[in-house]
This record gives structure tokens, C-alpha cells and sequence, in this order.
């Protein structure tokens, strides 16, 4: 989804926990060409100090609003204003468009190719999640150093982690590490005394 991939353009180092390596990708030119292409969503130049700073808003914005949802709170009505506000900004006119497997749709067409059409359609895609999906599904990734938003669309609702291969795994192995620490001290403290 638009809005869970502009989340996660902060990464973090999700194996170390190290701080020094996390990057801001909204920063990096060549990782924001391919997210662009990939969303179908087009500019005509990088993005400006002051709309890299309007990005940034908007993700911590949404970031926020996610950390709401995942303590079990509402969505926040202020939020819905200021999504307004951004969509406002993104004209697009209506259109019946047809699919590569033969299937008409109806589709919504972004009017402009610049900074504030994408932040419109960033902002349409999160508004369009919290009224048609189940908040209480919207997810913050167990492991403490990778903290990436997802979807939990898991039949029993019980997905933990953003990858259960990368994340799932790592935190299975720190787990056992740490109870095998646990039982080696209590081994010790058995033979001392």
C-alpha cells in the first residue's frame, strides 16, 4: 500500500539496533525514483528542501496516527482535516479505465506531476485504509529495531512481524539466545553454591 511504503522510507537497521545506520530514504534520490515508478506516481524534479520537509511532515503525521491505532485508539478527527488538506492540494478527475485482464474500473487520474499531487495521493491512500479497512489491523513490527507499519491481513489477526522470514526469525533467535543465557547463569549460580 502508498501510504505503508512512504512509512517505511525511514529504515531503520533492523538487525543491530545501531542508530548510526539508519537512513532516511526520502533523502536518497535513486531509492525515491524506484518508490515513484513503483506507485505509479510521477514528478517532474526532486523534491525541494521545503517539500522534502513537507514529506517528512506528512510521514511523521502518519506515523503517529499509526502508533495510535496499534494502542487501540480512533482515528483522530483532526487527522481527517489535515488529510483533507492534503488531498486538496492533489486534483484528479474520475475515469473508467481499462485493466490488462480486460476488466473495466472506475479510477481517479492525478492531474499534476509534482510534490503535492504525490502528497495528495499519499494522503487519499491512508484515508482510504482507515475508512475501508480494519484499524485494529493496522500493525508496528515487534522487532524494537526495525519498527516498520503493515497490514496484518492474516486471517487470525496474529502477525507479529513486517517479514516473518527477517524480523520473525531474528527475534526467534534473540529470544532463545537469552533464554539459553538465562539457563546457563542459572546453571552457574547452581554450582557455586
Amino acid at each position: 500500500m502508498l501510504w505503508e511504503d512512504f512509512i517505511n522510507s525511514y529504515w531503520r537497521d533492523w538487525r543491530t539496533g545501531d542508530r548510526s545506520k539508519d537512513r532516511d530514504r526520502l533523502e536518497d534520490q535513486e531509492w525515491l525514483e524506484k518508490w515513484l515508478e513503483q506507485q505509479s506516481l510521477q514528478v517532474t524534479s526532486p523534491p525541494e528542501p521545503d517539500e522534502l520537509e513537507q514529506l517528512k511532515q506528512l510521514r511523521g503525521l502518519l506515523w503517529g496516527e499509526v502508533q495510535k491505532l496499534v494502542q487501540g485508539n480512533s482515528a483522530d478527527p483532526k487527522l481527517l482535516e489535515q488529510l483533507n488538506m492534503y488531498m486538496g492540494k492533489g486534483p484528479a478527475i474520475r475515469q473508467v479505465v481499462w485493466k490488462p485482464d480486460g476488466r473495466a474500473e472506475l479510477s481517479l487520474l492525478p492531474q499534476r506531476n509534482d510534490w503535492e499531487q504525490v502528497m495528495a495521493e499519499i494522503a487519499a491512500s491512508f484515508a482510504a485504509a482507515l475508512l475501508e479497512k480494519e484499524t485494529a489491523r493496522f500493525r508496528i513490527c515487534d522487532n524494537p529495531d526495525c519498527l516498520w507499519v503493515y497490514f496484518d491481513d492474516t486471517r487470525n489477526r496474529s502477525k507479529r512481524y513486517c517479514d516473518d522470514k527477517l524480523c520473525g526469525n531474528l527475534m526467534k533467535v534473540r529470544r532463545f539466545r537469552a533464554r539459553k543465557k538465562a539457563e546457563d547463569a542459572g546453571d552457574a549460580g547452581d554450582h557455586v553454591n
